[in-house]
């Protein structure tokens, strides 16, 4: 499959857009509310965010080279603070990251371990959709708990996303 380093970059900065607009709709919602238990893998409306900044900067130090040793650190993660305080620079790395890459270059191996010290190799391409459609599930999930608490979830869509570029 062919695919532009334009591209890639795009949806990075979609993730960004999405996940931002969601941390900012939690601000209404009481602690009750953030940490409700939805028998989900990552149970709760926190949880679940934190999941998702946890692997977007797992997979952030894998494309720098760097090997995570853990997954998160749920004492110093499992913050609203901090979805809304560091995800955006995990996301910044991600912009920057990208900028420099090259249709070339999305389409070399990443070659990386996941945290049980397997090894992989992956193309670039395949990590950074497989970040963007990571997050999106989860930033979906994360909606339907708002729905199923009374809440309305902001629009998140990609073609929402695609028409703010347009305008």
């Amino acid at each position: 499959m062919l695919i532009s380093a334009e591209v890639l970059r795009t949806h990075l900065d979609y993730s960004a857009w999405a996940s931002k607009r969601l941390v900012d709709a939690l601000e209404p919602l009481s602690s009750g509310e953030l940490w409700r238990d939805f028998g989900t893998a990552d149970k709760s409306v926190v949880g679940t965010l934190v999941h998702t900044f946890a692997a977007d900067r797992i997979w952030m130090a894998r494309v720098e080279g760097n090997v995570p040793a853990r997954f998160t650190d749920p004492a110093q993660d499992m913050h609203v603070h901090v979805l809304r305080d560091e995800w955006p620079k995990v996301y910044d790395l991600w912009k920057q990251w990208a900028a420099n890459l090259t249709g070339e270059g999305a389409h070399q191996l990443l070659t990386y371990q996941n945290l049980k010290g397997d090894s992989f190799q992956t193309p670039i391409w395949q990590v950074v959709l497989h970040v963007v459609n990571h997050g999106t599930h989860h930033r979906g999930q994360v909606a339907g708990f708002l729905r199923s608490m009374g809440h309305t979830p902001p629009v998140l869509d990609l073609i929402a996303y695609y028409r703010q570029l347009a305008m």
